[in-house]
């Protein structure tokens, strides 16, 4: 007989590990089954070490920027390895934390693939190729997900980079194309653009930052070509010839367009790790596009599985994994559990400048069919942002509008600048507590700061302002 626990987890990424951790905490017995190391992706390839090597290239821009300042210093250089051993001893620590937060609440981690059969039965596959089986009361599926590919591009660890090998490069190349002008792109771009790359960003659709407002997408369009990316959109990419040089790549796109590059970074999104996660007779049903089918709980068509995180169609976000955990477990402890509402979660991009929204966009807004009445503001005018030296942005407030023209019910926030990634806060408050301006703009913001701008923003839409 396996052995049994309340509930068994497939996968030990940031959906799994919180259902974990929050299931754990509420007195349930746990066992989780994670093939590489717990943290998954979002730790080891992905949110964490992105954004320290975005930080690198944050240090490395005030260092350049320092005389502007008073502080008179040499134009910088940049030793890659060391940035690489920087992040290397963040990510040991998080993990040696998460290990041992696991340890101590006594979640039972099995290292190997998890496959889901019948009776709610696992059968784990460790290294070594044994096999053996555990039981769950309950099931969440978590297995994550893996970078897609795109015809011509397979990546080969040398020319053609997926993020897994981006993050884990022991130098920057000199020259780049980056495919996919979504958030990892513009990431990717932007970082290697601030260190000394040369950046060549193509997009296949109109516009980069797809899902983005619009206004917030062109403060970083506009300041990617002031630091010199070429930015080419709707445009198709067919395929790359290597050079006889053996160091670099012709990368082929549009009607017979080409540039010639050292390494390629495929960055067209994520698909599920659904592969042999799925035994015949489990009742779970897989979507053509691989993701696991679920309602708005998170439950299967099969009773008492669950599937959260990347595995699922919802927001590829390691904080959406986490929320989706805690409605899981609360339904399994039989409490009160309210659905995800999809649209009004927070997003973050960490480029340079960076960019954070929640709630519907302008143009989206009014497909919803809502009248809207809208405010920016531009932090060129804002204190702080002179202070620290980064101007280049602005908030943007969508509220419904009310009979006399002024602002209702706020719709959605859009940010673009310096540190609004630590702005969004409030924001996201207000538009999930469907809170209207009038409500929030009677809210004091503390002087100097950049969250002033939301402040001055909303309150321009109740029909008077301070400075704006």
């Amino acid at each position: 007989m396996p052995d049994s626990f309340d509930v068994v987890i497939v996968g030990g990424g940031p959906g799994g590990y919180a259902a974990a951790l929050y299931g754990a905490a509420a007195g349930l017995n746990i066992a989780m089954i994670e093939r590489d190391k717990v943290g998954g992706t979002c730790l080891h390839r992905g949110c964490i070490p992105a954004k320290e090597l975005l930080e690198t290239a944050a240090v490395y821009r005030t260092v350049a920027e320092a005389k502007e300042f008073g502080v008179l210093t040499d134009q910088p250089g940049l030793d890659f390895s060391l940035t690489q051993a920087r992040k290397q001893r963040i990510i040991d620590n998080l993990f040696k934390g998460l290990s041992g937060m696991l340890k101590q609440r006594k979640v039972t981690v099995i290292a190997g693939s998890g496959s889901l059969g019948p009776n709610n039965t696992v059968t784990v596959e460790a290294a070594d190729g044994l096999l053996s089986q555990v039981h769950g009361e309950r099931v969440i599926l978590a297995a994550g997900s893996v970078p897609r590919t795109i015809p011509g591009f397979d990546r080969d660890g040398k020319f053609v980079l997926t993020s897994d090998e981006v993050l884990s490069l022991e130098a920057l190349p000199a020259r780049v194309v980056v495919i996919g002008g979504g958030a990892i792109g513009c990431e990717f771009a932007s970082m290697m653009i601030d260190l000394g790359t040369k950046v060549t960003l193509l997009e296949g659709l109109p516009k980069i930052l797809p899902g983005c407002d619009e206004d917030a997408a062109n403060v970083v369009l506009r300041s990617f070509k002031r630091r010199g990316m070429e930015v080419i959109t709707g445009v198709a990419v067919t395929g790359h010839t290597p050079n006889d040089d053996g160091v670099s790549t012709t990368v082929h796109y549009g009607e017979g367009q080409s540039v010639v590059v050292d390494a390629v970074i495929v960055s067209v999104g994520r698909r599920p790790m659904s592969d042999n996660l799925l035994q015949p007779g489990t009742g779970v049903v897989v979507s053509e596009r691989g993701f696991v089918e679920v309602d708005e709980f998170c439950r299967t068509a099969a009773p008492k599985i669950f599937a959260i995180g990347d595995v699922i169609a919802t927001p590829a976000l390691a904080h959406i994994g986490f929320a989706e955990a805690m409605l899981v477990i609360k339904q399994i402890m039989d409490e009160p559990a309210v659905p995800i509402d999809y649209g009004k979660v927070p997003w973050c991009i960490y480029c340079n400048p960076e960019v954070a929204f929640a709630g519907l966009t302008e143009q989206a807004a009014k497909d919803a069919g809502y009248d809207v009445v809208v405010a920016k503001h531009k932090f060129a005018g804002n204190g702080r942002a002179m202070i620290v030296g980064g101007t280049d942005g602005l908030v943007k407030v969508i509220a419904q509008r009310k009979a006399d023209g002024t602002g209702g019910k706020i719709l959605g926030v859009h940010m673009a600048g310096p540190w609004v990634t630590e702005q969004l806060g409030q924001a996201y408050l207000a538009v999930n507590w469907e809170a209207t301006v009038e409500e929030v703009a009677a809210f004091i913001q503390p002087h100097p700061s950049m969250s002033e701008l939301f402040g001055e923003t909303v309150l321009s839409l109740t029909g008077r302002s301070l400075h704006g």
